[in-house]
């Protein structure tokens, strides 16, 4: 396994998907190739319904995916990292990225996951994340964002009686 300051990849596809979890996958990406040049590609993929034709123009009209690149983008400059970035269409998400890492011959595949709930309570990692965990040629690093805290949960009551003794 690779140690996470070794900056021991090549090329490293960042799935991004206009969450929270792009800004820390971009720069968990440049803090690892810092020490190291490597080829940063920034992947945000389209899902085109299967009532749709899969060359339909979707992707390339859509404002928002390019919002979403040019955010990621910017990051990296930000970072003083060049990240190559990539749109895409296809009728699953996991399936793109991991044929994109497969043409690419990336060494590693970042996704993020963000903190979900199913109705009931349980914990979601949907459908995306275990196909790419699957059939990835390639490490996988999953980057889940920080469970949310709660009005009125424990570290909400600490961090008021914190700001109520500064003052």
């Amino acid at each position: 396994m690779t140690e996470p300051s070794s900056g021991a990849f090549r090329r490293a596809i960042l799935a991004l998907a206009g969450g929270p979890c792009d800004d820390r996958i971009v720069r968990l990406a440049a803090d690892l190739t810092k020490p190291k040049a490597a080829e940063l590609v920034g992947v945000h993929v389209v899902e085109v319904g299967w009532s749709m034709p899969l060359d339909a123009d979707v992707a390339t009209r859509s404002n928002e995916a390019q919002q979403v690149l040019d955010h990621a983008e910017g990051q990296a400059e930000a970072y003083k990292m060049r990240l190559e970035t990539v749109l895409l269409q296809a009728r699953e998400v996991g399936a793109a990225l991991v044929d994109e890492a497969t043409e690419r011959d990336a060494d590693l595949l970042i996704v993020g996951l963000p903190y979900r709930k199913r109705f009931g309570g349980d914990f979601a990692i949907g459908r995306t994340i275990p196909y790419v965990l699957q059939h990835a040629p390639c490490e996988v690093w999953v980057v889940r964002e920080p469970i949310p805290s709660e009005p009125g949960s424990a570290q909400q009551q600490v961090a008021a009686g914190d700001r109520k003794e500064a003052r």
